[in-house]
């Protein structure tokens, strides 16, 4: 087995990283009008470049911003696009971990105008990635035109403006390709799709749920993937795509369970992505079974490392369970990370700076031993 040179890396990471204290505590005097807009990004930059400088000297091959920038993996994204606004009404999602229940409260969208692009979402957030790093890729991570569907559903499109939800999504994945266009024009050569939709339709209860709403659970995971697909095709030769499948992120909790055999088949035979991060750290996320559906020239990111709890796996351990996994895809397909990012929300998971650049230093040093 050989390095590699080409995203994903045998040792990666999904994207967001634990914020540093001086970085929320400037949010909090920004929101509190104490501190401009510009003294914060000044901030930002400090922390981006310290946070970069942290990654390239664990010797990870891809660097992200952390998404320092971000309040939320995703509605900072989405909300910028054209046609969608937030509005009053709060979306309640229910998370679990170890110790029991956690309610997270969001603002939820709109669909109120036609879906657009006007500027590229995160350009300048990109740019001075690219200009911090030294040795590792700049990775770009964007949610993926699902969460802008998953997150309201059809209630949430206004009929007046799309009488036909197809019209929604023919605006939506061309807005998204413009995207896509716009950072490769800027340098990025490694973008990818978060997306907790195509994770969470595994689990029954979430199935059920999207049926009570008038969804079709059954179908609905193959729409996502022709819309991706269709956001995607034009993506230059030297632009790798990868997606993150995701159970829930927040505060060391997740919403839903159950393993990947529902969207299987489809996803890893029909999605135009060059590499899957999937969670696989505890017995919610299932077995490798469904890795059977993978085509050679795809690359599956194991994430068995937790970004949840702070304890520390063993090295063997993780050996064991990438040779489980090379039973069903080969060897040379697989690489390494974490489960999920340390910190999908401003607030972080429950651990420390320590902890995290520990199991990153981890996936770096089992992925050096177990492919070179």
């Amino acid at each position: 087995m050989t390095a590699r040179t080409t995203p994903p890396f045998r040792a990666d990471h999904v994207g967001s990283l634990l914020r540093p204290k001086n970085l929320m505590e400037a949010r909090a005097a920004k929101a509190d009008g104490t501190m401009s807009t510009e003294e914060l990004r000044a901030v930002e930059d400090d922390a981006i470049r310290d946070v970069v400088r942290l990654q390239e000297n664990i010797g990870l091959q891809s660097a992200t911003d952390g998404e320092f920038r971000r309040t939320t993996w995703h509605m900072d994204f989405i909300y910028q696009l054209q046609g969608v606004a937030q509005t009053t009404e709060k979306i309640e999602v229910h998370f679990r971990n170890a110790n029991g229940d956690l309610d997270f409260s969001s603002a939820a969208l709109k669909i109120d105008g036609k879906v657009g692009l006007d500027h590229t979402i995160f350009g300048p957030d990109f740019e001075f990635l690219k200009s911090v790093v030294t040795t590792a890729t700049p990775k770009l991570t964007i949610p993926s035109p699902s969460m802008v569907h998953y997150r309201g559903g059809p209630a949430a499109i206004d009929k007046s403006v799309y009488p036909d939800e197809n019209e929604f999504w023919d605006d939506l994945s061309a807005a998204y390709a413009k995207q896509v266009e716009q950072v490769a024009a800027l340098g990025c050569t490694y973008l990818q799709l978060d997306d907790t939709s195509l994770a969470y339709l595994n689990d029954p209860a979430q199935r059920a749920d999207l049926t009570s709403k008038g969804g079709d659970a059954e179908h609905q995971h193959e729409r996502y993937i022709r819309q991706i697909n269709k956001a995607i095709s034009g993506r230059p030769d030297g632009m790798h795509v990868t997606t993150h499948l995701c159970r829930g992120n927040y505060r060391s909790s997740w919403t839903a369970e159950g393993g990947y055999d529902f969207v299987a088949e489809a996803l890893f035979g029909e999605l135009d992505v060059d590499g899957f991060f999937l969670e696989y750290d505890d017995a919610r996320s299932g077995g490798f079974e469904p890795l059977r559906f993978v085509p050679p020239g795809k690359q599956v990111v194991l994430g068995l490392v937790t970004t949840k709890r702070p304890e520390l796996e063993s090295k063997d351990n993780l050996k064991r369970r990438i040779d489980e996994a090379a039973k069903y895809v080969p060897l040379d397909q697989l690489c390494l990370s974490g489960q999920c990012g340390f910190s999908s929300t401003v607030e972080g998971n429950d651990l420390t700076l320590d902890d995290e650049i520990a199991k990153l230093s981890l996936i770096v040093e089992t992925a050096a031993e177990v492919w070179g």
